[in-house]
């Protein structure tokens, strides 16, 4: 809590009107940066062999001879929401609030960064590894989470907690300050980004009915979450362009 704090008084400094072209980038890069990131990633799985979105998690893009491509995804998403971070905080609290979002915000950046930095460990089959009998395939009972693999896991935490957490306290605010749509937004993508990270987790946990969909369900997740700062950084935009009119 302490650091969330610091990083808002860093977050919420005035911003002098010379400097209101800068904010306006930095929150467009929030705009920009969920749609990037979920069609790059659709070309990526697309091209790739043995890749089945149905199936397999995001992140598994990431490893394998080409998995430059996703890290890259990764990091280039992750450094678009940490400037949009710095531009959220110093807008309006009218359009952004409560003031611990831009930290949020903040730290959905850092995990998508360190998301690129550490490659998650081969998931479902993909990519391929070879088991005990040279099947070209490990069962989950061979496979342990490597260091690299548990760090990636690390920083999906700030990601797929951290946008729910943003939503229902802008969707608390705003329910008290009567913006009853805003609220439902915020509160429903929250609700549908855990209930669906959920389902992506209980469906690579190997329950059987399903088996086979945790790359549907994670991908219902992002949708949902990164859908949800596009609007809250166009939000946001809209405000601070009302301002520089008036």
């Amino acid at each position: 809590m302490p650091v969330l704090i610091a990083c808002n008084s860093v977050l919420r400094v005035g911003v002098p009107k010379d400097s209101q072209s800068k904010t306006k980038a930095q929150v467009a890069g929030g705009i920009v940066a969920g749609p990037m990131f979920v069609l790059a990633f659709t070309a990526i799985g697309a091209r790739r062999q043995g890749y089945d979105w149905h199936r397999h998690a995001v992140s598994s893009l990431a490893a394998g001879d080409r998995g430059w491509q996703q890290r890259a995804n990764f990091i280039v998403a992750g450094v678009l929401y940490s400037s949009a971070a710095l531009g959220l905080g110093r807008c309006s609290r009218q359009s952004v609030a409560p003031h611990i979002v831009p930290s949020l915000v903040a730290g959905v950046g850092v995990g998508l960064i360190g998301s690129g930095v550490f490659v998650t460990d081969p998931v479902s089959g993909f990519p391929r590894t070879r088991g005990k009998h040279g099947s070209g395939k490990s069962s989950p009972a061979e496979i342990t989470l490597s260091r690299e693999g548990k760090l990636h896991n690390i920083c999906a935490i700030p990601i797929f907690a951290g946008i729910p957490v943003a939503g229902l306290a802008s969707a608390l605010v705003a329910a008290r300050r009567r913006e009853y749509h805003w609220a439902c937004l915020s509160a429903g993508s929250s609700l549908a980004m855990v209930g669906s990270f959920l389902l992506f987790g209980a469906a690579f946990g190997h329950e059987s009915r399903l088996a086979g969909k945790g790359g549907v369900f994670q991908r219902i997740s992002v949708a949902s979450g990164f859908g949800w700062l596009t609007v809250l950084s166009l939000r946001a935009l809209s405000s601070l362009r009302r301002s520089q009119r008036d």
